[in-house]
């Protein structure tokens, strides 16, 4: 690999939904050729890094960038796919910065799937979708994870084990005293799991109830404290990668 093709020489790195190989030339999105050449101040020589999720990361040369519009051309493969089994994330929506927070550090720690439910004391029902997806892909950008994560519909909460396998533990932060600490939890439930975490004002008692008497739901207590919602969910999935994921590797 010479020195131009190398991640080093790279000055951006984009998701892009269409195949990658050697040679393919891609057109870009109007909104990624003015960040390009509006906000980075990039030009047409520069090299920038590529990934869709499933050919690998590739380095590519700008051959063309305008106000609204580039091209690129990619050169080189700089790492194979990886297909990852990261855990999953079902959670009650936020308010806009707290949502931003929870969506923006799930993808960080490496988050397979993302899952909003909908509770009784849900802050907020109406889900962008368009722009949890956005903030995935940035996210999964700045990161170099290989992937972005998927981001579902909204489901209520007696319909998410319609969408959980049945595989896969569901960890759910019960807010109970005397509810199994996720450590010891997830070293009692071994294979691929998951969080739930509830709204700002926790579960009603009767979702909770209802919840921790599903096949797939294991009760988890995360500490002494009260934590806020986006605080449980980064510390669940910093704890889920740490003990099973690949942290652990």
């Amino acid at each position: 690999m010479n020195d131009h093709a190398s991640p080093q020489a790279a000055k951006a790195r984009l998701f892009v939904p269409a195949r990658l190989s050697a040679g393919q030339m891609l057109d870009l999105t109007p909104e990624q050729a003015r960040r390009l050449a509006s906000v980075l101040r990039l030009k047409v020589g520069d090299r920038i890094k590529l990934f869709n999720g499933v050919d690998g990361e590739w380095v590519g040369v700008i051959e063309g960038l305008g106000k609204s519009s580039a091209r690129v051309l990619p050169e080189t493969m700089t790492r194979e796919q990886t297909t990852p089994n990261g855990p999953w994330l079902a959670f009650a929506p936020l308010k806009k910065s707290r949502l931003d927070m929870v969506i923006e550090k799930a993808t960080e720690l490496g988050v397979a799937r993302l899952i909003p439910v909908i509770t009784k004391r849900t802050e907020s029902k109406r889900v962008n979708l368009e722009r949890l997806r956005a903030q995935t892909v940035e996210a999964a950008e700045q990161c170099e994870r290989m992937d972005v994560p998927l981001v579902s519909e909204p489901v209520k909460l007696d319909g998410l084990g319609a969408v959980w396998p049945e595989e896969r533990k569901l960890f759910v932060a019960a807010e109970r005293l005397g509810a199994t600490p996720l450590a010891a939890a997830i070293k009692q439930n071994s294979g691929p799991g998951g969080v739930l975490v509830g709204p700002e004002g926790g579960f009603e008692k009767g979702e909770l109830d209802w919840i921790l008497k599903q096949p797939i739901s294991v009760g988890i207590g995360l500490g002494p404290r009260i934590l806020r919602a986006e605080t449980a969910a980064i510390a669940a999935l910093t704890l889920l990668q740490a003990l099973s994921g690949d942290w652990k590797e």
